[in-house]
């Protein structure tokens, strides 16, 4: 299973359920990772997105708490439990968990890579995904050459748990 973000210098991901930056090429980077695969967000992730509309050319897997909770063009789920039933039916490297910061957290350890876009920037924010850097069963296996969009300067890096 695959995890994908895009967060600052200091891991941070997103402020009052908005991402903190729009950066074209990892837009288009995460579009080609995820478009005809399985990504798994939750409520909120989802209705941050345009019109709260699951992604087109995905299979949008949405967990959220509410038993109520329906969404056209998604599946959703209420559990962890009743998560992992509903990924059983794809393949491991189909599946990419999406955000935001709770479910991120709940499903890491389940992901063997994770694609982050890291900007070498601080925002202000108040959701972040867990630093790699300091987990020991995490490490950095590739890293791209340093981009630049206006001002700003990112990298995508690819981690493995090991």
């Amino acid at each position: 299973m695959n995890v994908i973000a895009a967060v600052d210098k200091n891991w941070a991901i997103g402020k009052e359920n908005k991402l903190l930056v729009s950066i074209p090429a990892d837009m288009k980077f995460f579009r080609e990772m995820t478009t005809g695969k399985a990504v798994v967000m939750g409520r909120k992730t989802l209705e941050s997105f345009p019109n709260g509309l699951p992604l087109k050319n995905r299979t949008n897997i949405v967990l959220s708490a509410n038993p109520a909770y329906q969404v056209k063009d998604a599946i959703v789920v209420h559990s962890k439990d009743e998560l992992n039933e509903e990924l059983r039916r794809y393949h491991s490297d189909d599946i990419y968990v999406i955000g935001g910061e709770s479910v991120y957290r709940m499903m890491l350890e389940e992901c063997d890579t994770a694609y982050i876009t890291k900007i070498d920037y601080s925002y202000e924010a108040d959701s972040y995904f867990p630093n790699l850097d300091e987990k020991d069963n995490w490490r950095l296996e590739a890293e791209s050459e340093e981009q630049t969009y206006f001002d700003l300067e990112y990298c995508f890096l690819k981690y493995k748990r090991v």
